[in-house]
This record gives structure tokens, C-alpha cells and sequence, in this order.
């Protein structure tokens, strides 16, 4: 777990923030987001409103499958232990095994039934198993959310049905995805499961992007008319793992070619367009291009609040904060990697003299799992052109440098209800 700890001091990127028309919203779907994180280092590649409060849905049942597979780990639970099922668990509304009240079931079938069908009548007999009541069983699950550094998430129950109170992040639910990989190699293969057989019916799946998209081999889809259609998956190429999360989709094919796409440039090491996030969600892309064509350079300033006249107010999280409708990424300009922070911070510091780049951030990038060294880089420039600008006067005097694109450590657009 130690990448997720590196990903907080690998953020520092300024951003710019805006209130702005709701850009088409459908109050139907809570605020979109994405993620995209490489599993061997912690580096996010891309990110979309990764930390807006968004529901769920049936991603839940990945914290009440880590929750199972810790408790068969332990031996406080066997595969072919038989768990009674309740009228509470019988009673929850599909998809579900259609389980009656008294009657059992095995704890293989409700981990199969919770991954291929998402069924919310085996996730619930499940934590009643594991915390005498779901009530207490989702304090169980929020407390270890927490020890997994998912602090922005509460849980209220163990399939992910509709309640205000159960919310997560992008950000927090690929922390999730991640652990159930790391922490259970050797029962991770299940999330690839497309069928099983239950009680003489064939059960099957409806993660469809994973029967079609080379190498993804998990994880959970979810929906709710609340929270949009959501996904968390995993996939590998050439030994190369990638972990996303898409949240808020208008249409499960929408979610499934954003996640693709998102996907294939992280692969590809290429930056995705923020508004193809929007439009997976249904907005207006014609609204969002044309606030991101609007933004001009900033100066002097590292970070400046642009205010517009919004059609509608901003909007308030769960906690009474204020979430502002629109976050912008910037472009960055690498000049190099070093063996010492301090040399990093030297170099930082000559290459904003030798470019005479007033205002602009230095950024040092500490060394992800497995490496020895810090990445010097020069933030805070609103345009590919001007990062390109700052390159080319670098190089002028002699200094190679990169140009970074934003989704690089980096952040976020359209986060609006």
C-alpha cells in the first residue's frame, strides 16, 4: 500500500478555479469523475473530479468482498461455510440470487453472486455473517475504507442500495481496487469470473467491457439512478497493470468506451481530453470546450479564482463544503531527475532565472516505489503553448526540459451536478 501514500505529495499542481454554467447537467446523475493510476508505481495519469463525493452504487460490494476475503484469510469464515439468510437480506430489491428467508447459502456462491450478478441479497448475508447486522457491518467497512486511506468514504450498507449518507471518491474507490489486488493475489483471478452455475441456473455477468478490452481482468460494475453508471476495473499489458475508475455515466456503453479510452492512453502514456469525461456523463461538450478555450495566462499569479456569472449557485458536499463547478488542470515543463531533493530544488530554481519565469511553481516530484530519484519540474502554465514557450527558452540557454501534459499528477474539470 505504500504507493497510495506517495500519491498526496506527488499533487501539488496548482489549479485554477471557476464557476460556470451547469453545462447541460442531468440532475439525475451525481457529479462525474475518472481516475487512472499505474499499479506498480502510484502515479496518477489522468484524473477528472477524483475527489468529488459521488455515490457508489454496487462498487460497494468491493469493500464487502475485501471484507470477505480478510475474514477467510483469518479462518472467521470457509468457502463452503453455509450463512443463513435472513427476511431483510431476502427482501433487498434486484438484482439479486433471489434467496428466501431461512434458507442458506455457501460463502462461495455469495462472492460469485456478489462479482458476476452483483447481487445485493448475497452481499447483505454476507455482512450480516461478519458484523451481526449490516448497520454494524458497514461500520466495519467504513472503518477499514479508512485504514486503506480511503478518507473521504462512508459506507451504510453492504450492496451499495440508495442512501444520501454512503459516499466515496474516484480516488478513494481505485485506492480500494488496488488493495483487493495486492492484498488477495490469490483470490483476485474471481473478479474475471463471467458465469457460474446456481442452483441449476447459469448465473451471468454484465461486465461487458471486460470480455471485449485486451488484458482487463476485473473489477465491479455499478448503478444506480443516483449515482450513474460507475466501473472499476484493472487490465495489464505487457506486464504493465493499470487500475481506473469511472463514475457517473449516462449509459453503461458511454462508461465502457470512456473507460476504454481512458485506458488505451494510459497505456500509451498520453494524456485523455477531461471533456470526454463530460460527455460519458451526458453534458453539454460544446459548453465545456468552450470554457477551456476561454482561460487565458494568469501572470504572475501561481493561482487565481476566475469568477463568471453561473447559471446556478455551486453546489455543497455532504459536509458543507463548497465544490466548485469548475477545476482546471495546468501544463508543466520537466528539466530534469536527480539522486537529492536538494538538487532537484537548485535546479528548479536556475531554471526559472534562465527562462525568466515569473510566477510560475517549482514542483519536486519524490521518487515512486522503486526508484532513486526526484523530478524537477516548473508548474502553473495555463496552455500547451505556453509550456512549449517556457521549453524552448530553456533550451535556448542551454537546459533540456519535457513538456508535461495536464492528467499528469494532475486534476480536474466540470465537477457539476
Amino acid at each position: 500500500m505504500s504507493a497510495f501514500g506517495q500519491w498526496r505529495g506527488r499533487l501539488a499542481v496548482a489549479a485554477i478555479l471557476l464557476a460556470t454554467t451547469a453545462l447541460g447537467a442531468n440532475p439525475a446523475f451525481a457529479g462525474y469523475a475518472s481516475v487512472v493510476v499505474d499499479a506498480g508505481t502510484g502515479e496518477v495519469l489522468n484524473e477528472v473530479n477524483a475527489d468529488q463525493e459521488n455515490y457508489p452504487a454496487s462498487l460497494t460490494k468491493m469493500m464487502t468482498l475485501y471484507l470477505t476475503f480478510e475474514a477467510l484469510q483469518k479462518g472467521h469464515l470457509k468457502w463452503d461455510e453455509r450463512l443463513p439468510v435472513s427476511s431483510w437480506a431476502s427482501e433487498k430489491m434486484p438484482t439479486k440470487l433471489d434467496l428466501k428467508a431461512g434458507d442458506t447459502v455457501s460463502v462461495h456462491d455469495c462472492v460469485l453472486g456478489m462479482i458476476v450478478l452483483s447481487a445485493n441479497d448475497a452481499a447483505t448475508v454476507v455482512g450480516e455473517a461478519l458484523g451481526g447486522s449490516e448497520p454494524a457491518f458497514a461500520q466495519q467497512m467504513t472503518a477499514k475504507a479508512h485504514e486503506l486511506g480511503m478518507t473521504s468514504t462512508v459506507f451504510r450498507n453492504a450492496a451499495g442500495l440508495p442512501d444520501e449518507e454512503q459516499v466515496t471518491t474516484a480516488r478513494d474507490l481505485v485506492k480500494l481496487a488496488m488493495a483487493l489486488y495486492q492484498d488477495f493475489p490469490n483470490q483476485y483471478h474471481l473478479f474475471s469470473t463471467r458465469d457460474f452455475e446456481f442452483r441449476g441456473r447459469e448465473i451471468t455477468g454484465h461486465n461487458h467491457l471486460m470480455y471485449r478490452y485486451a488484458g482487463m481482468d476485473g473489477l465491479k460494475t455499478g448503478f444506480t439512478s443516483a449515482s450513474g453508471f460507475n466501473l472499476a476495473s484493472s487490465a495489464v499489458r505487457n506486464d504493465h497493470r493499470l487500475f481506473a475508475v469511472v463514475m457517473g455515466g449516462r449509459s453503461g456503453f458511454a462508461r465502457d468506451n470512456l473507460m476504454a479510452t481512458l485506458l488505451d492512453n494510459g497505456f500509451a502514456h498520453e494524456p485523455t481530453d477531461p471533456v470526454l469525461v463530460a460527455e460519458a456523463a451526458g453534458q453539454n461538450s460544446h459548453g465545456a470546450r468552450q470554457l477551456l478555450a476561454s482561460l487565458s495566462p494568469i501572470g504572475r499569479s501561481e493561482a487565481a479564482t476566475l469568477q463568471a456569472r453561473p447559471a446556478r449557485a455551486e453546489r455543497q458536499d455532504r459536509r458543507g463544503g463548497i465544490v466548485p463547478a469548475v477545476q482546471m488542470a495546468r501544463w508543466a515543463v520537466q528539466i530534469g531527475a536527480y539522486g537529492r531533493a536538494v538538487q532537484a530544488e537548485q535546479a528548479t530554481r536556475e531554471a526559472l532565472h534562465l527562462a525568466s519565469l515569473r510566477g510560475k511553481q517549482a514542483e519536486i516530484i519524490s521518487p515512486s516505489r522503486g526508484e532513486k530519484v526526484f523530478r524537477a519540474r516548473l508548474a502553473g502554465f495555463t496552455s500547451e503553448k505556453q509550456a512549449r514557450d517556457a521549453c524552448a527558452a530553456l533550451k535556448k540557454s542551454g537546459h533540456a526540459c519535457t513538456i508535461v501534459a495536464p492528467g499528469k499528477f494532475g486534476v480536474r474539470l466540470a465537477a457539476v451536478r
